[in-house]
């Protein structure tokens, strides 16, 4: 692991640990790099769980979240290292979207380009009040190359996203508060970690397969008609019936007390 990428774990109160990812790179504004892209890769692995993995939360050090692409670096490739360096980036994002845990961006200072199209892939985002959000790419000749135009819209609605991009504003946190594109804003970054934990921990509470079952509902659901997401969600729900963790709610909600789950 090298000092761009720092890896720490937090216990839950409710059991197993909340893994946190921080992008060190605050003098690029923590843009990404080669080096910072396989780092990232290389964290992926075991973070499920089965390894007593909660959840996780990415965040940035210094005054950015991730300010995208590291453009002096990408002044240095070739056609051909630009394309794999997309591919491996699309690559990462999708691992991310579709990690069997849940997922949260904290953002604090700019998060534009690629460093939204991150923060995109994660379940919730929180900002501080200092955060600047937005997908630049069209001012800089290109269009966003790792998602943007694809999750954006399914998180703000068609209209909000082609403004977004098309134009290349750049947005405070109150806006994307409005916009739905962030679920609470912090005072500073101490605020920050604290709200951001304080979620996490409310959602990581609950049962580990519930969730992973629950993401796959909503997420597969989106691209069905109503009719087959309806059947989807009772092929997954009846998956939960087999759980060890599903008998425990039953048995904490007898005795009065907080369920122990363990997910499996």
């Amino acid at each position: 692991m090298s000092d761009e990428f720092l890896q720490s774990d937090q216990p839950l109160a409710s059991g197993g640990v909340l893994r946190v990812w921080t992008l060190n790179r605050p003098d690029q504004r923590n843009s990404m790099s080669r080096s910072l892209l396989a780092e990232m890769e290389g964290a992926l692995s075991g973070l499920n769980p089965q390894n007593g993995i909660r959840g996780l939360i990415i965040t940035g050090n210094g005054p950015a979240f991730c300010a995208g692409a590291d453009l002096k670096e990408r002044a240095t490739m070739d056609q051909s290292e630009v394309k794999d360096f997309l591919d491996r980036t699309g690559r990462l994002f999708r691992q991310l979207e579709t990690l069997s845990v849940p997922t949260l961006a904290a953002i604090g200072g700019y998060c534009l380009g690629g460093g939204l199209e991150l923060a995109l892939c994660c379940d919730f985002r929180i900002a501080s009040e200092d955060a600047i959000l937005g997908l630049t790419e069209t001012s800089l000749g290109i269009i966003p190359g790792a998602g943007g135009t694809q999750r954006l819209p399914r998180i703000v609605g068609r209209a909000i996203a082609t403004e977004m991009i098309l134009s290349a504003e750049r947005i405070p946190a109150k806006i994307a508060l409005e916009r739905r594109l962030i679920r609470e804003i912090a005072v500073d970054a101490d605020d920050l970690r604290q709200k951001a934990t304080q979620w996490m921990e409310k959602v990581c509470s609950n049962a580990p397969l519930s969730l992973v079952l629950a993401r796959q509902a909503i997420e597969k659901g989106m691209e069905l008609s109503i009719e087959d997401g309806l059947k989807l969600e009772r092929e997954l729900y009846e998956q939960t019936l087999e759980t060890e963790d599903r008998l425990e709610a039953l048995q904490a909600f007898k005795e009065k007390r907080k369920p122990n789950f363990k997910g499996i």
